[in-house]
């Protein structure tokens, strides 16, 4: 209890801090604070990873950029601070990199960059091989006799076999859930692991990489094939000729129709679950933060007061993080398996 009252404490005077700083630098520069601009900024993904402003420089990591000229043919390999003249990227094209041509035009050329959402990837990805090759090497060690392991594996053991005998058993089936759960596991983890990095405010964390949609979408087209192309002939009976009255099926085929709709409607209900509830999340902490700096420009009155409301509704709002990183893993995974146990009905005879 006494740990939780000094972290408190700590990150009041952190926050108090930074309020003072904001009324400093109000003061000297009198810019209008943009609270949607700073949103839509730190939710965008970027060609750099910005860690810090100060007195007006700011302090980024460069990313790779990868790009091969449509007009060309060549590829160029740099940073963001050396582009040639031919491709530039802003806030009119979404922060994409965009080349240039002799007419005037502008089109889109094939871009491999690591951004920084796949470098945030990369470095969750690092974070799992570390943390499941440690308890892998653990139980080599271990014989049958060795006590239960405890500590930080008897932590991963308990999330693991959660997931497994309570989520993915269950809802996959008794007959076909061994084939799924690496699938499955791998991406609870794998979402879980982002929502919890995504929350730390500095390097290497903070990219809102759930929150992306081209990487829910990734994850959902990557459920929707596991689904389908596994499917067992009963489920394809199922969409193509269902047990409903025959008027249904023949001369208009309305149930095929909408049973086929559901395909691609499932995946897309994952992606957007996932992707609405993890950046609107990280919208309502960011916006809170803005608060606090908003205050302080409109006074020491007002500052009191809404850094007060705006640190203890941060606070609030990051415990919640906690529980809905959580929360949006294991719906996305028991959806996953759901719809995986129901593409592989079984026959069933008649009574």
């Amino acid at each position: 209890m006494k740990k939780i009252r000094y972290i408190s404490l700590l990150m009041l005077l952190f926050f108090s801090s930074l309020s003072l700083y904001a009324t400093n630098n109000g003061e000297a520069d009198k810019k209008e604070l943009d609270i949607p601009e700073i949103v839509l900024e730190h939710l965008s993904d970027a060609y750099e990873w910005h860690i810090a402003t100060y007195e007006g420089k700011h302090l980024s990591i460069p990313l790779p950029i990868i790009v091969r000229s449509s007009e060309t043919g060549e590829w160029y390999v740099g940073t963001a601070h050396n582009l040639p003249n031919n491709f530039f990227f802003d806030a009119q094209h979404h922060g994409k990199i965009y080349e240039r041509h002799a007419d005037g035009s502008t089109t889109r050329p094939l871009d491999l960059s690591v951004t920084k959402a796949v470098a945030q990837i990369w470095i969750v990805v690092v974070i799992l091989l570390t943390v499941f090759l440690s308890c892998a090497r653990w139980y080599k060690k271990a014989d049958e006799k060795s006590a239960a392991p405890k500590g930080f594996v008897g932590l991963i053991e308990m999330f693991v076999m959660y997931i497994h005998d309570d989520l993915i058993k269950p809802a996959v089936g008794e007959r076909h859930y061994k084939r799924y759960a690496p699938f499955l596991l791998t991406v609870f983890f794998f979402i879980f692991t982002c929502n919890l990095v995504g929350l730390i405010p500095v390097f290497p964390g903070g990219a809102n990489v759930t929150g992306n949609i081209n990487i829910t979408m990734f994850l959902a087209i990557t459920s929707m094939l596991v689904i389908n192309i596994f499917g067992n002939k009963e489920y394809w009976k199922e969409i193509f000729w269902p047990e409903v009255p025959m008027a249904l099926k023949f001369p208009v085929p309305l149930m095929p129709v909408i049973e086929l709709f559901s395909i691609f409607t499932k995946p897309f209900a994952l992606m957007i679950r996932l992707f609405a509830n993890m950046m609107a999340g990280h919208a309502i902490i960011l916006s809170f933060t803005c608060v606090i700096f908003l205050g302080w420009s409109m006074g020491v009155g007002y500052g009191l007061g809404l850094s007060s409301l705006g640190i203890i509704m941060l606070l609030f709002m990051n415990c919640l993080e906690l529980l809905v990183a959580f929360v949006q893993a294991y719906v996305f995974t028991m959806l996953s398996a759901v719809f995986i146990g129901m593409a592989h009905k079984e026959h069933h005879a008649a009574e």
